[in-house]
């Protein structure tokens, strides 16, 4: 595949992804608390610290599209392995592992301030477990460009 093409296909992805977190984020999730919050009135008033909780955890990964944007930039623009790509992929994984923490610190808080049940903040450590594997990827992504970068740098001086 060439890499203009390989940067449009990521692209659309990156888009899809996008829209896909947006009807997520902006339309299941707040009717779901709605129906919830009608068929037990008594959680009425763990709806709006929830939603922004979910909300504030969706910053991180709307960061990382930007980044995988840019990525996706340089892909087609032929600067597949550079050391910019290795910082956004860097930049990726500590969103993705701020992420996790996050999500977990939050669930806790929410646990203790009596808005959230233990069964909860325990399958929160499935989210956790998916940003931390994420970031784990993205760490040894970017090492991997990082090291391709300075082979290519080195390729590109030798006559």
């Amino acid at each position: 595949m060439e890499q203009k093409a390989l940067s449009k296909w990521l692209k659309i992805i990156l888009i899809d992804v996008g829209i896909c977190g947006l009807i997520v984020y902006l339309m299941i999730i707040p009717s779901y608390g709605q129906s919830l919050v009608f068929d037990y009135p008594e959680f009425s008033n763990r709806f709006w610290p929830w939603l922004t909780f979910l909300w504030a955890s969706g910053i991180p990964c709307y960061t990382a599209l930007v980044f995988g944007w840019k990525i996706s930039s340089n892909i087609g623009r032929d600067r597949s392995f550079s050391n910019e790509n290795a910082k956004y992929l860097k930049w990726i994984s500590w969103l993705a592992a701020g992420d996790g923490i996050f999500f977990f610190v939050g669930n806790v808080i929410l646990l203790f301030a009596d808005m959230s049940h233990p069964g909860v903040a325990l399958l929160s450590l499935l989210i956790v477990f998916a940003g931390v594997a994420v970031a784990v990827a993205a760490a040894a992504l970017s090492h991997l460009i990082q090291k391709a970068a300075v082979l290519q740098e080195q390729s590109d001086l030798t006559i």
